[in-house]
């Protein structure tokens, strides 16, 4: 098991002089921190306990000028050890820093009062105690502090003790150490570039393993990358299961990722610009403050007006949170606003990465959002319950890339516009009630029609569709018949040419324009042409492999187990209708793919 704890304090008090007596590492890795012996950037080390428990220290910069890149550190551990010095006691980075961790919500933590040896034992009892106090309302209240010195050892081996209770703790809030239910993600927090190897990116691996070969994408941007050699502590490993991780990736340069992206394969996380929130204590609405969340930090203003002026069944206060640049968000990441000196930093957590728009907005009242926060702080990043209370506020629920589906409490409604209007655009009836594009709302009119249709509440003959009892269209019997030979036909993954296929069934120009008109085949080339069933399975499978690592025609081909000719016309349309876009490596989703399409 590996625990990620992060330092702070004020500067000067021996953070890394401490870990450098605990672990035999100096975090100071820059020659300036060395020459000024001051923290100017994040620094790491790391310490084995006896149990075989591993701790990876994040050593954060203690000056006032430096609390951006504190909480670079500090937005990716699971606990802190907050150092105070027994000479010096509490000052001003103490506080701001212990501010911080609370608005976090960084629960386990250890103190240590340091440079003991420099002062009478009267002193150490009157810091700690001024300590235990500052403590008190946090969310570090209840740790234990322990006295200690990094130059003579004293106190090092209750540290380790303190830190191996820590890591317990860390366990028993994670609800022991089991396998981890989503992909693995490493926020980068530092990019460099190694001679003859290429670039190398490390931050702290989350959720399931990274491995040599892996590929991931680079969030955000559209870019894809391999990771060619995974390291921790300074090893190559073929995995890395948590805790610090340096990935040595192919496809990118150390000028075209930064810190504060995200390496991932999860497709929970997303860049976005916008999203929902919880707020750890009440923020006025167009609040400015920047915005930290893993290791990323930008500008960003508080929506709390009109829909977005949110107070939960359990007085938290909701609204939205406007970035001046893209982020790397998941539902339930916890993130922090600080708004300038003398004002208390305020956390919050992330719901929804996509929140409502438009008309889904009037749904977005207070009881909805309460019962989403429930759900993200219940089941974490990609829960079942979290999805459907999402789609519950939205409208919307794209489960699988292959459709656009509704979420259960629209199904009612979009039903029965969809069965007054059954004479009209039945897709257009959706738009009115959910926010949706017009693409997508096609979809999802169609897989609601099939539904009405399977159950008897409408009729389809041929390609036309009418109410149970209403008089039949006048359809020649004949014609329709040699439809439905026809769609059979085409409803394979390498289909006949058009005109030799209508040939054989006896379909006449006639019901091949009847069918194309009703949706029923899409005719992508003269002579090739799909039944819409089948295509969009076809399609399904493009997004998702262009979803996973740059799709090319001959993966596609394989995939399909038909020919090129094929494959570049599903393609071409794909790149067309902006579902895919090429690029010089493959087809990559584009602009109008399924928001939450997923490999």
């Amino acid at each position: 098991m590996t625990v990620v704890v992060g330092t702070a304090g004020h500067i000067d008090h021996g953070k890394t002089t401490l870990l450098r007596a605990l672990t035999g590492i100096d975090a100071d890795r820059l020659p300036e921190e060395r020459r000024r012996g001051m923290t100017i950037d994040i620094g790491y080390a790391h310490l084995t306990l006896d149990d075989g428990t591993v701790i990876d220290f994040v050593d954060v910069p203690g000056h006032d000028r430096l609390v951006g890149n504190m909480l670079v550190g500090a937005g990716e551990i699971d606990a802190a050890m907050l150092v105070v010095a027994a000479d010096d006691g509490p000052r001003a980075q103490t506080l701001e820093h212990l501010g911080l961790l609370d608005a976090l919500s960084i629960g386990p933590g250890v103190v240590v009062v340091t440079k003991v040896d420099a002062v009478e034992p009267e002193r150490i009892v009157s810091v700690v105690a001024a300590i235990t106090d500052l403590l008190a309302p946090t969310s570090l209240a209840g740790s234990p502090v322990v006295a200690a010195s990094g130059l003579t050892g004293h106190g090092l081996a209750a540290i380790r003790t303190a830190l191996a209770g820590l890591a317990a703790r860390v366990a028993a809030a994670n609800g022991g150490v089991v396998a981890p239910t989503r992909p693995g993600a490493v926020a980068i927090d530092r990019v460099f570039a190694v001679k003859g190897r290429g670039t190398v990116v490390t931050g702290t691996l989350r959720g399931g393993p990274i491995s040599r070969g892996d590929t991931l994408r680079v969030v955000p941007g559209d870019r894809t990358v391999r990771v060619r050699e995974v390291q921790v502590h300074g090893l190559s490993v073929e995995r890395a299961d948590g805790g610090r991780t340096a990935l040595n990736i192919a496809g990118a340069t150390a000028d075209e990722v930064h810190r504060g992206d995200v390496l991932t394969a999860d497709p929970t996380i997303q860049a976005t610009s916008r999203a929902l929130a919880t707020f750890g204590s009440a923020i006025a609405d167009r609040a400015h403050a920047r915005f930290h969340a893993g290791t990323a930090a930008t500008e960003a203003q508080v929506g709390r007006s009109g829909r977005d002026a949110l107070v939960l069944p359990d007085g938290t206060t909701a609204g939205v949170v406007r970035l001046a640049s893209p982020v790397a968000l998941a539902s339930g990441d916890r993130f922090v606003l600080r708004r300038g000196a003398g004002l208390h930093p305020i956390g919050g957590t992330i719901l929804d990465v996509h929140p409502p728009r438009g008309v889904s907005r009037r749904r977005q009242t207070p009881d909805r959002v309460g019962a989403l926060a429930a759900a993200v702080a219940a089941g974490g990043h990609a829960a079942v319950a979290t999805r459907d209370l999402h789609g519950a506020a939205d409208g919307r629920l794209a489960d699988d890339v292959r459709e656009i589906g509704l979420a259960t409490v629209m199904e009612a409604v979009v039903a029965d516009a969809a069965l007054t209007a059954v004479r009209a655009t039945v897709s257009r009836s959706i738009r009115r009630v959910v926010s949706l594009r017009r693409d997508e709302a096609v979809a999802a009119a169609a897989g609601l029609i099939d539904e009405l249709v399977a159950d008897g509440r409408l009729v389809r003959d041929g390609d036309r569709l009418r109410l149970p009892g209403s008089p039949a269209s006048r359809v020649d019997p004949v014609l329709a018949a040699a439809m439905d030979r026809l769609e059979a036909v085409l409803a394979v993954p390498a289909p006949p040419s058009l005109s030799a296929a209508a040939q054989a069934v006896g379909c006449p120009p006639a019901g091949v324009r009847s069918l194309e008109r009703a949706g029923r085949i899409v005719v992508l080339e003269p002579e090739l042409a799909y039944a819409m069933s089948t295509y969009r399975d076809l399609a399904a499978r493009a997004l998702a492999m262009a979803t996973r690592a740059p799709l090319t025609p001959a993966a596609f081909r394989d995939a399909t187990g038909t020919s090129r000719r094929y494959v570049m016309a599903i393609l071409e349309d794909l790149d067309r209708r902006g579902i895919l876009r090429r690029t010089p490596s493959g087809h990559l989703p584009g602009p109008k793919a399924p928001i939450a399409a997923a490999p």
